[in-house]
């Protein structure tokens, strides 16, 4: 995936109208970087690229560098972008990224049986050379075949460049019976039950 953006340089007290971003660019070896660039532009890229896609960078006065999303901000009301850290990456050395997972294929347990799928874990830590980043990690689920059926990080298979620092005992998808939901009645006590209630005799 090539993901490309452009930025400017941006001055530390600079106030940034609605159609910009403001960010910041960092890394071994280097220099922190205050830049801003296009709102629209990066909300594209995101989309496109998320936090486990390398992205071109293209800074003025820089050039080309090659970054990941490593944090970003959101204003808490509005859910807009509001600043966001990239991590100038070293294409000869590793890096650690969280890859999501993509369930794929059909569960017989879950077809036929109608059991219930229940997912664990959403996405895999990762530890590899940028070349190597992947937008996601397919599981397939068509093994879960019976009641108790588990898929475990180890059973995921991955790429030869990707390293996976989760636990690999961990469940990361499973299939359960489904069990029917027992409603309690609650009983009320109204006032006039309560007036039925035998008045208990005070002992001395």
């Amino acid at each position: 995936m090539e993901a490309k953006l452009q930025a400017k340089i941006r001055a530390k007290s600079e106030k940034l109208d609605r159609d910009y971003l403001a960010a910041i660019v960092y890394g071994s070896g280097s220099e922190n970087t205050l830049i801003k660039l296009k709102l629209n532009d990066f909300i594209k890229v995101y989309e496109q690229a998320g936090e486990s896609n390398l992205i071109e960078l293209d800074v003025e006065s820089l050039g080309k560098i090659q970054v990941l999303i490593k944090e970003f901000q959101k204003d808490p009301i509005k859910g807009s972008f509001i600043h966001v850290d990239f991590y100038k990456v070293d294409m000869a050395k590793e890096v650690n990224a969280e890859i999501p997972l993509e369930f794929v294929g059909e569960s017989r347990a879950v077809k036929e049986l109608g059991a219930l799928l229940i997912k664990n874990i959403d996405s895999l830590e990762i530890e590899c050379l940028p070349k190597d980043l992947v937008d996601h990690i397919d599981v397939d689920i068509s093994g879960l075949e019976n009641f108790g059926d588990l898929i475990q990080v180890k059973d995921i298979k991955v790429s030869s460049g990707l390293k996976i620092l989760n636990n690999l005992d961990d469940a990361v998808v499973s299939v359960t019976e489904a069990k029917e939901e027992v409603v309690k009645e609650e009983v009320v006590v109204t006032p006039e039950a309560e007036k039925d209630k035998p008045i208990e005799e005070k002992k001395d």
